[in-house]
């Protein structure tokens, strides 16, 4: 950790955030990219 300069609550703070999920983040992408993957598949017209 000190080669990398990471400090040790940097490390527990994202391992915190990893362990319980975020009620802000969404778990679906948003509309518009599903729309643009769904087109570059050719399963949307």
């Amino acid at each position: 950790m000190e080669r990398d300069r990471v400090r040790p609550e940097q490390v527990r703070m994202l391992l915190e955030r990893a362990r319980r999920p975020s009620t802000d983040e969404p778990e679906v992408p948003p509309a518009h990219v599903i729309a643009r993957t769904c087109q570059k598949l050719w399963l949307c017209p």
